[in-house]
């Protein structure tokens, strides 16, 4: 996602290392790279120009210093220009409004949008995402127009378990509003319009929704707009606010556009709020929309907060917890393995994941295409199902015997069947050696111990751990109140876990 973008960004930031000061032709230089890919990206030049000469205004005469602990701290050029892109960025993008009006008897939601962009399985998604709040919306098939567009809303609205209100033969704008009497009777709290699209606009549709509007009055309408058509969708979508006056806008299919310009134009040129993003096909990938977070994104330094947003939905606390103490113990098996990756592949793609940590996108252009590939995952389930119950809970059965009987049943080459084997002992290795490095599990929490046992750690394997040679509490931040305190939060942790359980 956001490859082109991405890419301008690096650049400009790699010509200005090694610069003294921020000049004019400094600055030019590097906002070069950042024009030519913002233009490849499909952002409106309007917005390209203005978004380059607000940078460049910030960027160039300041000189920041920064205090750390007392120090003072220069920030480099380059530091302070990529400051100036995110803050631009995200005021590009920018405010946040992820809010819905839900105050109607029932509160009415209309999509719209051309066809395509994936409208009817974002009505799905918005209604799984009411139903989680814990309201009771009901679908409308108002799409009467596109083949099979009923069965596919009838569809998401029996795996939501959710009501699709469809009478055959029936205009959209009486549909419509009969759907609005029938949710009062039924005692629906939110009705979701599935409105018709077009390969382009014309005038039949914008009357249709026009009147669709004008009978029932929605208190939100949300234009569903595809990001990979680029500047066509910004276009698209002034038309569309103009005629309507929607409220704001989802964007779709982020997770599969290398450009993503549209979701920079779309609200400096209409001046409405993104609210939410489709990240993925499942009915779970909506998202709320964080500028912070795609302009972290976009300069290269990850979103871990949206990372972190995703670990919350799929785990299990007390369980990860327990997985953390089996790996310090060094007792990890095939099983939790497995479970972890279930858990990595219901947070979407393997490629995805990696794009939210931090400087990930350096590294993940020197890594080749196929180690990112969803199916790596596949290929590593398939030889842990491979084995027998017995041997996915003591990897340590696994012999030379085996691994040939492994490789046949999972149609992989013995040589990777090893090598997983082999990477997965040197992990469970590594994990056991952190936790008796560190005490942890004895609940040896001592500064002092710690770092004695950091120290030791990094002479037997050769590691260089810079300033860790000062032993005791003060080395890593922490005094004798500060560890009675948090000892004393510890075990009142410990006991209300124990008392809930209970």
């Amino acid at each position: 996602m956001f490859d082109t973008l991405s890419r301008g960004f690096r650049n400009a930031r790699l010509k200005l290392q090694g610069k003294t000061e921020l000049s004019e032709e400094s600055v030019s230089d590097a906002l070069r790279d950042v024009r030519v890919s913002l233009l490849e990206a499909d952002v409106s030049l309007d917005v390209a120009k203005d978004f380059l000469a607000r940078v460049k205004e910030r960027s160039l005469g300041q000189v920041v210093t920064l205090k750390v602990k007392g120090q003072p701290f220069q920030v480099t050029p380059a530091d302070h220009f990529i400051k100036s892109c995110y803050d631009e960025l995200e005021a590009l993008m920018g405010p946040v409004d992820n809010t819905l009006a839900l105050d109607g008897k029932p509160a009415l939601i209309m999509m719209v949008g051309l066809q395509g962009s994936g409208k009817t399985t974002t009505a799905g998604k918005l209604a799984r995402r009411l139903v989680g709040m814990g309201r009771k919306p009901m679908l409308v098939a108002a799409d009467v127009y596109r083949p099979a567009a009923v069965d596919q809303l009838t569809t998401l609205g029996r795996k939501l378990n959710v009501p699709v209100f469809s009478i055959k033969g029936m205009n959209p704008v009486q549909l419509c509003t009969t759907a609005v009497t029938q949710a009062r009777n039924v005692g629906r709290d939110v009705v979701i319009f599935d409105t018709a699209g077009r390969l382009a606009l014309d005038e039949t549709l914008m009357v249709e929704l026009e009147q669709i509007k004008e009978k029932t009055q929605p208190q939100n309408i949300l234009f569903v707009c595809d990001a990979m058509i680029g500047q066509d969708a910004v276009r698209t979508a002034a038309e569309f606010d103009r005629r309507l006056g929607f409220s704001g806008f989802v964007l779709t299919k982020l997770d599969g556009d290398a450009r993503g310009g549209a979701a920079l134009s779309i609200k400096a040129v209409t001046g409405k709020p993104v609210k939410f993003v489709g990240m993925g096909e499942g009915l779970d990938k909506l998202e709320d929309f964080r500028p912070q977070g795609l302009a972290s994104r976009i300069l290269g330094f990850g979103d871990v907060v949206g990372l972190m947003s995703d670990f919350e939905k799929v785990i299990d606390k007390d369980k990860a917890e327990a997985d953390a103490e089996k790996m310090l113990r060094g007792q990890f098996t095939y099983d939790d393995f497995q479970a972890q990756l279930k858990m990595i592949k219901s947070m979407g793609s393997l490629k995805d994941v990696m794009g939210k940590l931090p400087f990930m996108d350096e590294v993940m252009q020197q890594v080749p295409a196929e180690a990112l590939d969803d199916y790596e995952l596949v290929k590593v389930e398939a030889v842990i199902q491979s084995m027998t119950h017995q041997e996915r809970r003591n990897p340590d059965l696994l012999d030379a015997s085996r691994f040939e009987r492994l490789a046949r049943g999972s149609g992989r080459p013995l040589k990777e069947v090893k090598e997983l084997h082999d990477r997965f002992k040197m992990t469970r290795e590594m994990m056991k050696e952190v936790g008796s490095m560190t005490g942890l599990l004895s609940g040896k929490l001592n500064p002092r111990a710690i770092q004695q046992r950091i120290a030791d750690y990094a002479q037997r394997t050769g590691m260089e751990l810079p300033g860790m040679q000062a032993a005791g509490p003060k080395a890593i931040g922490m005094n004798a109140a500060d560890l009675a305190t948090r000892r004393k939060k510890a075990k009142e942790a410990k006991k209300a876990r124990k008392k809930q359980r209970r």
